[in-house]
């Protein structure tokens, strides 16, 4: 008898996703009056609250769950999952936005940088700087940093800057020959990357003097991890659809203010990211910072080793221009990122006065959105 109550308390803990659906569901009824530039002021505060609070129901509620999972599989299978399930569910929406939509031949560039931008110098800025507000020094391992970092420049490079350098094709644009190396590159680091961090070396992405995590085979604890896992991806589903059709009226409300377009951007990047970011920045705080590192270099290397592969692969096959190579000033930002993380993990430990540096990052590449 004592299960059935427990197991109701369990499903009412729920009410997130059926309240962020009904809101997300309203949204697509009304999707055609959204990115009205007649809608009325109040409508349009109205639509972009409430979608704005199904996106971080659908956040908090993945957090929730991949907490779950996390404490379930050990490290770094917890993190793993939710870094893999949110890259690869926003990848399929940019799949899905060439393929179908207008023609955007920046918008594999746009997203990879936008998530290197926000995750490696805000989120990991946020969690420094909390962490060591709370608990002055953390620790980490270093060979799990390294090993996210000496995988993550090489790729990002190759794929964002190298463009504009070659001059077999168009600048930024990287001919046939280049963009089949590319594909393989990125996605075969990234298998042997995986293939390290689940099986020779999983003790390089534990907490030092943590014991590396058994894995599923080795069955941790039990009982009740499917369910975690099926609402984790529901929950990630609806914050990346919702963060879509948040798109519409903060359109309209950028035009209206007249803000730059990349501020759009920007808004929705953080809201598709805010299950991994808030994930991060709560193991920071909680003296976890090996899952914080985890989770951010993971997302960002993610990010850039699926996607790259998957765009040029539709550029291609369609004949599309895929635009990587960022603009001169973007680039020294990335380069300035890639070497103060390179500072930030070479020690083991880590203080406020890293964070602080890199939330001056992040701080940057927002003014290059709104000041080019």
């Amino acid at each position: 008898m004592s299960q059935k109550p427990s197991r109701l308390r369990a499903w009412l803990a729920e009410w997130p996703l059926p309240v962020a659906f009904a809101i997300f569901v309203a949204g697509t009824l009304f999707r055609d009056r959204l990115d009205d530039v007649q809608l009325s002021g109040g409508l349009l505060g109205l639509a972009f609250a409430g979608l704005f609070l199904a996106a971080m129901l659908g956040a908090f509620g993945a957090v929730r769950h991949a907490d779950s999972l996390a404490h379930h599989f050990g490290e770094p299978y917890g993190t793993l999952i939710l870094t893999i399930a949110v890259i690869s569910i926003e990848v399929a929406t940019i799949a899905t936005v060439m393929l179908h939509g207008a023609n955007n031949p920046g918008i594999a560039r746009d997203t990879m940088f936008s998530v290197v931008m926000i995750v490696v110098n805000g989120v990991v800025g946020a969690g420094l700087l909390w962490g060591g507000i709370r608990h002055r020094e953390q620790v980490y391992n270093l060979q799990g940093a390294n090993a996210y970092l000496s995988v993550l420049i090489p790729v990002a490079v190759l794929t964002m800057v190298w463009p504009n350098f070659t001059h077999s094709a168009e600048t930024g644009v990287l001919s046939a020959a280049k963009g089949f190396f590319i594909m393989g590159m990125a996605g075969l680091l990234y298998a042997v990357f995986l293939g390290m961090q689940t099986v020779r070396h999983r003790a390089y992405f534990a907490a030092p003097g943590e014991a590396p995590a058994a894995g599923p085979g080795g069955a941790p604890r039990a009982g009740g991890w499917f369910r975690h896992a099926v609402l984790l991806v529901l929950y990630l589903l609806l914050v990346v659809f919702t963060a879509k059709l948040f798109a519409l009226p903060l359109d309209v409300g950028i035009e209206r203010l007249g803000l730059p377009a990349g501020a759009g951007a920007l808004a929705v990047a953080l809201l598709v990211l805010a299950p991994e970011g808030v994930a991060a920045i709560k193991a920071a705080r909680d003296n976890e910072l090996q899952r914080c590192v985890n989770l951010a270099l993971g997302s960002a290397l993610a990010t850039i080793s699926l996607t790259a592969p998957v765009v040029l692969g539709i550029g291609l096959g369609t004949g599309r221009t895929v635009i990587l190579g960022l603009s001169p000033a973007n680039e020294t930002l990335l380069g300035l990122t890639f070497l103060v993380s390179i500072l930030t993990f070479s020690s083991g430990r880590t203080n406020i006065l890293q964070g602080c540096i890199h939330l001056l990052l992040f701080l940057a590449y927002v003014l290059l959105i709104f000041s080019p």
